[in-house]
Parts: structure tokens; C-alpha cells; sequence
């Protein structure tokens, strides 16, 4: 009897030791398949899940979304705040074992701005403020001017023209990660293959088969290994979020990155625990390309946005906790207050009227409409909104508004949005830190998101202001006068803020309660079956 007693306990002792210590795997769904793995080159959200497994930069984020310190292990400011220089972590190596040094960031800075390299977030070293970063933009210095120097080989040395208030926080964007010169230049853009591609972040890369997955290891090499508990992560590219839940409830997904809006309610009902909500700094809106006619025409551009119900996208369209978006800056932004617009405080049914009229003041009617495409990537979500929109458009506007769909997949509407061949195109911008400049650069001339093309000097004058102000009161105050130009001129038209709804499995553990920038980075997660 007590040889079985032990018999049990034994048994009971490896299966309690099987399941503590269950496989650390982890896979994901995670939207559009990326453009590209190279952090200088990237852009969209289902690529950056995967860029800050890999990548790392001077400062990075903790679990809750905070700011902290990342590659760097310190950092000292100048007096006048226009200096900053990072000592670079000893331990800090690349995936191969090759230390991180001064010379990668200094290369990775420089190859973002330079133009003959043609980064989509290229700006973004010129709203940092790094000296000579515009005048490096608009050709008129030479990239080796930027203010990035290597002291020595864990010494970092970065210049501002000005002072900039959220410096610091801005350098935890996946753009200003560090670049291996030596692998690009030797393979080019095929630098970030599988088999040539080494990462200085918490994981490495495995293996990437286009349309399929995306897979990445533990990075032994990462200074903070011994913390890190997933040791494998599978993204796999689902733009259809049914597909995606069919197979998150098929227990083949552990964490789905947006789920259906029409299964929220049942969800909520069935499975509470598993949904995830976090509110984020960010804008679903509608691009208006000033370029095209009629849309340069005010008139046009007021009546469309005012004829859209935002509380029934946001509450029956979508439903799972956004929030309707008469401003284009999030009321969310730490240190921002944004004024309450004026159509904001209107009935819908008053906005509608003056919509209307708008629109027949431009000389649009049911026997004279206006036409165009609204053009949006494939996704259930995108093509619901905009067939609830194209609806109002038609009701409100009394037939004076006929619109037709145009859905392309994620790359092709990227080069469709870039190169200016679209009428309204569905946009989403999702803060690149915690700072509302972070929203309103965007509509700055010559931003590479500035789709609608809006362009009026005074908004570009006092977002130059803005970024040299360092007392938080004046910088709010501008903050408010440029957003309300954007609500004054409707360049864009803002439909709800963003919210994530997650579904997570139980067994991960981890997930944050708060996260503004939206990202999840899946060294802070673990299994717990």
C-alpha cells in the first residue's frame, strides 16, 4: 500500500513538474503579411509586432508601455539640453554574438534620414530635432552632417538643433534601432532573409514564409535573456479576423490581434476573461485628397464629414469600446486637451442639415452627384465601415453622393496611398509615443503620411514652434490651435478613436493593463497552462 501511495506521488510529481514547465510557444495572429522585417524601412502595425521582438533601440518600453532605458545603460544631458550622450550596455550583443556598438546606431540614423534611401518614416529623425536632420531631408546638406557621432565604440553622441521635450521618449520608436552596415551592405534589402539577418532584440529570426508565418527564437545573446520565458513565437498573417477567431476557438491561435466586431457581445457573454481591451493613442479617419477635385473644395470636405454618424460606427458598426472622433488628436495623449469642436456640440440631425447644404452650395445634387472610390485594404473591419459610410453619404445627401468600394490587399494599398492615385482612402494612425506632436506631424507639408496632402503654412510654422517649446501649458496651447485647424479645414475626416479588443488565451500570462502605443511585446508574456 505504500509502495503504491508512492507510485502516485511520483506520477502526481511529474505531472505537476510536465505541466509548470510546458513548451514556452506562442503563436499569434497578427494581421497583414508585413512589407518588411528592416526597421528602417518599415511601417503598419502587423511588421512592427514583429520588428520590436526582433529589434531594440537606445530606449524601449516596458510592460505597461512605459519609456525606459533599452540598449543604452545610461545617458547624460547637457545644460541647455541639446546634447545627449548614451553609454550602449557592455552586454549588449547581436544575435550572433557581435557587440551592439555606437557605429550601428550612428549608421542606423543616417541611413533613415538619407534620402537615397527612401524610408517612409525618414521625417521622424527631423521632428526628433537631431541637428541638420531638414536640412538633410530637403537636400540641402550631406547625410554625414546628421548630429550623430560615435565617441567610441559604446559611446553615442547625438546633437539637437533645439531643444525637444519628448526626445528621450521618441527614441524608443522601432526606427531608430540599430542596422548591422555590414549585412546590408553586402545582401542589400535582402538583409533581413532568414538566413543573413541578425537582430539585437529579445528574439531572433527563424524562419519567414511569405503569406504563411513568420517565426522567431529565443535570442541568447539579448542582454536580458535570463527574464525572457517565451522561447518560440509564430506570427501568422490573418487579415480576415473570422478566420482568425475560427481559429483561435480551434485552439491553433493563442492570442488573436483583433477579433470580429459581431462576435463581441457574444464573447463578452461567453468568455470575458479571454477579450482584452486597451484603449490607445490613435485615429481611424478618412484621407481626402486635396489634390483630386472636388476635394479641394472646403464645402465638399465639411459636408462628407459631417454627414457621417460616428456614434453608430463606433457603438453598432464596430462595438467593442471605441470612441467616436470629432478631433483628429485622441483626448488620451498624455498632456493634451483638446477643444470640444463646434460640430461636435451640434444634433446629428443639425450636422446633416448643414451637410446638405454644403454639398448643394458646391453644386452637387441627385441629378448632378458627385462620384468617387473610397479605397481601403482588405480587412472585415475596414469594408464594414466604409459600407456604413457610402450608406449615410447616400441617405443623408439625398442621392448627391454615388460611391463605389475599391479594396486592395496591404501592400498594394500602400503603393496606391504613397503614389497619390486615390479620391478618400480609409487611414489609421496609432501614436508613435506618448505626445500629441506624435498625431499632428502628420498633416505637416511634406510628411510622408500626409495623404490628403493638406498644406497650409501657419499649421506647418506653429508645429515648428511647438517642437522647441518646452513649458507644458504653451506647448498645449499650440498643440490646440493647430488641431483645430485640422477640424476647421477637414483635410481628413476623424471617425473613432482606437481601442484593441484582444482575444488572449487564459495560459498567457502577462498581458498588460495599460498599453497607449498598442504593443505587445511578447518578452514580458509567458505560458502558464
Amino acid at each position: 500500500m505504500k509502495i503504491k501511495n508512492m507510485a502516485k506521488a511520483t506520477l502526481l510529481a511529474c505531472l505537476l513538474a510536465t505541466s509548470a514547465n510546458a513548451a514556452q510557444e506562442l503563436v499569434r495572429g497578427n494581421g497583414a503579411e508585413p512589407a518588411t522585417l528592416d526597421p528602417t524601412l518599415g511601417e503598419g502595425s502587423s511588421g512592427t509586432n514583429v520588428m520590436r521582438d526582433l529589434f531594440e533601440g537606445l530606449m524601449t518600453i516596458d510592460s505597461q508601455g512605459k519609456v525606459i532605458l533599452g540598449q543604452a545603460e545610461s545617458y547624460t544631458i547637457s545644460d541647455d539640453k541639446k546634447t545627449y550622450i548614451f553609454k550602449i550596455r557592455k552586454d549588449a550583443k547581436w544575435s550572433n554574438g557581435d557587440p551592439v556598438t555606437a557605429n550601428d546606431f550612428e549608421y542606423a540614423f543616417k541611413r533613415g534620414i538619407n534620402p537615397k534611401t527612401a524610408a517612409r518614416y525618414s521625417w521622424y529623425f527631423k521632428i526628433l530635432g537631431i541637428k541638420n536632420g531638414a536640412d538633410i531631408l530637403s537636400g540641402k546638406k550631406d547625410v554625414s552632417t546628421l548630429g550623430v557621432t560615435s565617441l567610441d565604440s559604446k559611446t553615442l553622441k547625438i546633437t539637437l538643433g533645439s531643444a525637444i521635450p519628448y526626445f528621450l521618449i521618441g527614441l524608443s520608436h522601432i526606427t531608430t534601432a540599430p542596422i548591422p552596415k555590414k549585412l546590408v551592405e553586402k545582401f542589400g534589402n535582402e538583409w533581413t532573409k532568414p538566413s543573413n539577418i541578425i537582430s539585437n532584440g529579445a528574439y531572433k529570426l527563424s524562419q519567414w514564409v511569405v503569406n504563411e508565418k513568420i517565426v522567431a527564437v529565443k535570442n541568447d545573446n539579448y542582454y536580458g535573456a535570463s527574464k525572457v520565458q517565451i522561447d518560440k513565437v509564430t506570427f501568422l498573417p490573418i487579415s480576415d479576423g473570422s478566420t482568425a477567431y475560427n481559429r483561435y476557438q480551434a485552439g491553433e491561435i493563442d492570442f488573436v490581434d483583433s477579433l470580429p466586431s459581431n462576435k463581441y457581445k457574444h464573447l463578452m457573454k461567453t468568455i470575458p476573461n479571454e477579450v482584452k481591451i486597451l484603449e490607445l493613442i490613435g485615429t481611424y479617419y478618412y484621407d481626402l485628397n486635396m489634390r483630386k477635385k472636388p476635394f479641394e473644395d472646403i464645402r465638399v470636405r465639411r459636408a462628407l464629414s459631417y454627414s457621417i454618424n460616428r456614434e453608430i460606427i463606433a457603438k453598432k458598426v464596430l462595438g467593442t469600446g471605441q470612441k467616436p472622433a470629432y478631433s483628429f488628436t485622441p483626448d488620451n495623449i498624455s498632456g493634451f486637451t483638446p477643444l470640444v469642436p463646434e460640430y461636435a456640440k451640434w444634433s446629428q440631425k443639425e450636422r446633416e442639415e448643414k451637410a446638405l447644404k454644403l454639398l448643394s452650395e458646391a453644386g452637387f445634387s441627385k441629378s448632378h452627384p458627385l462620384k468617387f472610390e473610397i479605397l481601403y485594404n482588405t480587412n472585415e473591419s475596414h469594408k464594414r465601415v466604409a459600407l456604413a459610410i457610402s450608406s449615410m453619404w447616400n441617405k443623408v445627401l439625398k442621392g448627391a453622393v454615388k460611391v463605389t468600394l475599391v479594396n486592395q490587399e496591404w501592400k498594394t494599398f500602400l503603393d496606391v496611398k504613397n503614389e497619390g492615385k486615390f479620391e478618400v482612402s480609409r487611414s489609421g494612425w496609432t501614436g508613435d509615443y506618448n505626445e500629441a506632436s506624435t498625431m499632428l506631424d502628420i498633416l505637416t507639408k511634406g510628411h510622408s503620411s500626409n495623404n490628403s496632402h493638406y498644406d497650409n503654412p501657419l499649421y506647418d510654422k506653429l508645429m515648428n514652434e511647438a517642437r522647441t517649446t518646452t513649458g507644458d501649458k504653451a506647448r498645449n496651447i499650440l498643440y490646440q490651435k493647430v488641431n483645430s485647424m485640422i477640424t476647421r479645414d477637414m483635410p481628413v475626416i476623424p471617425i473613432y478613436q482606437y481601442t484593441t479588443a484582444r482575444l488572449i488565451k487564459p495560459y498567457v500570462k502577462g498581458f498588460p493593463t495599460v498599453s497607449p502605443l498598442g504593443f505587445i511585446l511578447t518578452k514580458y508574456l509567458s505560458i502558464k497552462k
